[in-house]
């Protein structure tokens, strides 16, 4: 029995939690020797979410989802489930869905019983940036198919920290943050039809492989550290220790236990290619947008040959954003597509002069070429007065939010809706009925466009946001604390824990090896 299409499903509330702590980006460039004005005009960014030593992927979900739960009285046991969007996942099988699950548990226990979250089906989703969207779509469908008489309830959370190495061409990007959303039947914020547009190519712009260390590399390390320490090394002692080893304390501990000769080492970090991956970005989307208009015609919601562009019948368009001025950047190569053949266009035409003519060449230095000029050519149509008229009243608004906490991966995009929903509220915007273009993105690549109906009832539900309120409560710190942060060497919270859950041990040996151990921090 499929999805009865009259039933009106969607988001109707959002909670979110971000940490405490922030480094801000003047102090960042200040640290690395960068360009303050490029970060910040180039690129929106102001600040940097940094979590705590207490803080993780399941901290940040459990105290959005309590946060979502508290704030419309929801009965935990008619959660019918609860999927997670992320790509900071904390086990290789356990689902870290499981851990929000269980401080949830914690939580509600005397109130609800101690099975009120017994049966609700939990998943981790996981598809780079976009592994919320695919959690939001899959959760839309499950709740199309209840009944007034048996209304389902899930909650979608996105959860991660967007960590990159130190000094890396991708460190100011960083940020973390976890949200939930509340999908129910007759939203009282954003109605979602049933008409996806979606764009998958296999690629490798931004992954974090499985990484192997090799036994000879780590004792030849160990070894160079003791010569830079003054220590004398005896010729041969490498190989000598490699033969003794299964002998030797390291075997006993459980490394190289069994013989072997790498190991797997985890690492939050990505293998990434900053400009390849935009060009990803940019094309995914503008595949997945054609593939939305066509089955959007096909439902007969939208005419091709229509002198109202699509993207002109969204008043909002809320996209990824991994950093602020992304989608700045990126929704030029959209807008000159959705645009092309019209009066409009002409218009812009003139100042620009002819695009750079498509090449049939699989010739990489040819193709480098043509993607170069093409790049040039998006950032001219993103210099015209027409598209910034376009990008101030649709889409400047999502960014604001971002510019304060970075990039979110799989929450990015919720986060902008967010800050688009907040920010019209305080400018007395009337919003009721309005059309949003929705634009998720996650490397790999997947892109994915939808559209979401905004309903009259929406300003009940953000005005108890506060979201820009609680970023101006946040707290700095210095570039020595972020640091330590990001090595693992901090020593205790810089804050403690204060009303919210918090990680307070991770097992060390034997079968409880790695299990994590939250527990629900009063005030």
């Amino acid at each position: 029995m499929g999805a009865d299409s009259s039933i009106s499903v969607g988001i109707d509330d959002i909670a979110i939690h971000f940490p405490k702590l922030y480094m801000d980006m003047r102090d960042f460039a200040d640290l690395r020797g960068a360009d303050y004005g490029k970060l910040n005009k180039g690129l929106g960014l102001k600040a940097m979410a940094i979590p705590d030593v207490h803080e993780d992927t399941a901290t940040m979900g459990a105290n959005a989802v309590m946060n979502l739960i508290d704030r419309n009285g929801i009965d935990p046991k008619n959660i019918g489930r609860m999927y997670l969007g992320t790509e900071s996942a904390l086990d290789g099988a356990k689902p870290t869905a499981t851990y929000i699950l269980d401080m949830l548990t914690q939580r509600y226990s005397d109130r609800y019983g101690k099975d009120c979250f017994r049966n609700c089906d939990v998943v981790d989703m996981t598809f780079a940036c976009i592994g919320a969207v695919d959690a939001l779509h899959t959760t839309l469908d499950w709740v199309a198919r209840s009944t007034e008489k048996d209304e389902r309830i899930g909650i979608v959370i996105f959860s991660d920290n967007a960590k990159y190495a130190l000094e890396s061409a991708g460190e100011y990007t960083q940020g973390a943050g976890g949200g939930a959303l509340l999908i129910r039947r007759n939203p009282r914020l954003l109605e979602i039809p049933d008409c996806i547009g979606v764009s998958t190519t296999p690629v490798h712009d931004f992954f974090k492989p499985r990484r192997e260390v090799s036994l000879r590399s780590i004792i030849s390390n160990v070894m160079t550290l003791a010569q830079e320490t003054g220590q004398s090394i005896k010729k041969g002692i490498v190989e000598r220790m490699i033969r003794h080893l299964p002998a030797s304390t390291v075997r006993k501990l459980g490394i190289f236990a069994h013989g072997e000769e790498k190991v797997s080492v985890h690492r939050d970090e990505p293998v990434f290619d900053g400009q390849y991956s935009n060009r990803c970005y940019q094309q995914a989307v503008r595949q997945a947008f054609h593939n939305f208009a066509q089955k959007a015609e096909n439902m007969g919601r939208y005419k091709h040959d229509s002198d109202e562009r699509l993207t002109e019948q969204w008043g909002r368009i809320i996209m990824h954003l991994p950093y602020a001025f992304q989608a700045k950047r990126m929704f030029p190569d959209v807008f000159r597509h959705d645009r092309e053949n019209t009066e409009m266009w002409e218009k812009v035409a003139e100042q620009l002069g002819p695009s750079p003519e498509f090449h049939n060449s699989d010739d990489p230095v040819i193709i480098e070429i043509w993607e170069k000029a093409m790049d040039g050519y998006r950032r001219a149509i993103s210099k015209t007065p027409e598209y910034l008229e376009f990008h101030a009243s649709r889409i400047e608004k999502g960014q604001r939010a971002s510019s304060l906490i970075g990039n979110q991966y799989t929450g990015s995009i919720f986060l902008a809706l967010m800050s688009t929903f907040e920010s019209d509220l305080e400018e007395n915007v009337n919003l009721d009925n309005m059309l949003f273009g929705l634009c998720g993105y996650g490397s790999g690549a997947k892109a994915k466009v939808f559209e979401g109906k905004v309903s009259p009832r929406w300003r009940e539900v953000v005005s108890r946001w506060h979201l820009f309120e609680r970023l101006a409560g946040r707290v700095a710190i210095d570039h020595i604390t972020y640091e330590n942060l990001h090595k693992g060497l901090q020593d205790g919270s810089v804050l403690e824990p204060e009303g919210e859950f918090a990680l307070v041990e991770i097992g060390e040996e034997g079968v409880q090896e790695g299990a994590r151990t939250y527990k629900w921090i009063g005030v």
